[in-house]
């Protein structure tokens, strides 16, 4: 259940104005067992409290409360009623009633609270009964609920000591920030990103019998803290995504997750990404190569680079992703097969003991691993020989390794043939009609991999 988001549940709203609190029916026995209280209660998918001096605060329409029905008898499942009465905490005596009829035993029954009822600002109990016929359980303990449809009055005030704003920064300490609730008084917590997008607060998730297990946003530090008092602040250290241009967006919540308007905290950091050096410069398709990984050493004095993620682009099983640890002096080495197709690149950053990220580091090379492809009689680009005419064309490979070679000729079947130990393979076709023609050919390595496709295009007299 996200914040904000509106019920759609058909339910069965019975109003039943000045209803007594006293005016509970009395338990009585039902055929299959007594019915029992209804348990598991929550309130906008969140907990009940029993606790009048603590209420759970709720944002929006369409409150919805529920419980779970049932009977002494385990084993019977015959359809329930669930009876919801409410009540503003300052008038008792305005009390309504609203039914979930034809509720299934152990399974969460839903009903929504008058609308009309709820007012800002106010503290409403409620509590549930379960009926079965003309039985009818004792009621549930009150549950209380805070109607908070305004929003924080002010927008959060951001603060670092070590970033200041609009100035360049170096990079390598997590960013201290504090944010105030700059007066809202009803400020319970902060939410965060630096991506300028506030995603939606997930409230709850659903379980069994449709029991929701509720989520507390500020369980996630990477987007949200809590005041240290309602209308307070709070201080958090923080990594950014990047180098270079920084901002951090930040808006302010109430109790019932109501968000301020949005600050946004602006700074620069210079970029801190390692260096990636090949043993060979230059390495080529199928070749193996160790690598150094180097810090940025303005990085590495400020918290000692323990580890390197390492991301391939390219390969043929895909891009792939793993990470080496860092030694004392915080370098590191590993070795990689150069095998994709068309080159290979790679995307490294490092992470210090402190947390910090670095920005990422790239390295690259392209080559080609298309066969060379020729023939005397009908030569690339250009025509020759006529129908019937046979010709030979031979397969070069530009890489090492490759045992075969798969061809086609416009839209006939594929064929595959053997390459000899040099790397090479020759075939004979001759066409059956004068035309333009194209030829489609690719290598396949020792190890299974197809290389890149090369097309020859030529035309029969």
């Amino acid at each position: 259940m996200s914040f904000g988001a509106r019920s759609r549940a058909v339910l069965a709203l019975l109003g039943t104005l000045g209803l007594s609190l006293a005016a509970a029916a009395s338990p009585a026995s039902a055929a299959g067992g007594t019915p029992t209280a209804p348990t598991q209660l929550f309130n906008g998918y969140r907990n009940c409290s029993t606790d009048a001096d603590r209420p759970t605060f709720w944002a929006g329409y369409n409150l919805v409360v529920e419980g779970i029905p049932g009977t002494t008898d385990p084993a019977d499942n015959s359809p329930l009623s669930v009876r919801y009465q409410v009540w503003p905490v300052a008038d008792p005596s305005r009390t309504e009633t609203v039914t979930h009829d034809r509720a299934t035993p152990g399974d969460e029954a839903r009903s929504l609270l008058p609308n009309d009822m709820l007012a800002d600002g106010q503290t409403y109990a409620w509590r549930a009964q379960t009926v079965a016929g003309d039985a009818a359980s004792d009621w549930s303990a009150p549950c209380y609920v805070t109607v908070d449809d305004t929003r924080p009055t002010s927008a959060p005030t951001v603060t670092s000591p070590n970033y200041p704003p609009n100035q360049w920064n170096q990079g390598g300490d997590p960013v201290r920030v504090t944010l105030n609730a700059n007066g809202a008084d009803d400020v319970a917590g902060f939410q965060y990103s630096w991506t300028g997008t506030l995603e939606s607060i997930v409230l709850a998730d659903f379980g069994d019998h449709g029991i929701p297990q509720p989520r507390d946003p500020y369980a996630d530090p990477g987007h949200f803290i809590r005041a240290d008092t309602t209308g307070g602040s709070a201080t958090v250290d923080l990594v950014p995504p990047q180098g270079g241009v920084v901002t951090l967006w930040v808006r302010s919540l109430d109790r019932a997750f109501n968000p301020s308007e949005t600050t946004s905290y602006h700074f620069y950091v210079s970029p801190t990404p390692p260096t990636v050096t090949p043993a060979d410069p230059s390495p080529q398709f199928g070749d193996t190569t160790t690598f150094t990984l180097r810090p940025d050493a303005a990085l590495q004095s400020r918290s000692p680079v323990v580890s390197y993620s390492v991301h391939t682009f390219g390969g043929p099983d895909g891009d792939r992703s793993f990470d080496v640890a860092a030694a004392a002096d915080g370098t590191a080495t590993t070795e990689l097969t150069i095998d994709g197709i068309n080159g290979e690149q790679l995307y490294v950053t490092s992470k210090s003991a402190n947390g910090w990220v670095s920005d990422p580091a790239f390295w690259g090379i392209d080559y080609d691993t298309t066969p060379t492809v020729a023939s005397d009689v009908y030569p690339e680009n250009d025509s020759g020989g006529g129908v019937g005419v046979p010709g030979t064309f031979t397969f070069t490979p530009k890489v090492k390794g490759v045992v075969s070679y798969t061809y086609t000729f416009d839209t006939e079947p594929e064929v595959t043939v053997a390459a000899g130990a040099d790397g090479t393979a020759s075939i004979d076709w001759a066409p059956h009609s004068a035309g333009s023609y194209g030829l489609q050919v690719h290598a396949t390595t020792r190890s299974g991999i197809e290389l890149a496709t090369y097309a020859y295009s030529f035309t029969v007299n």
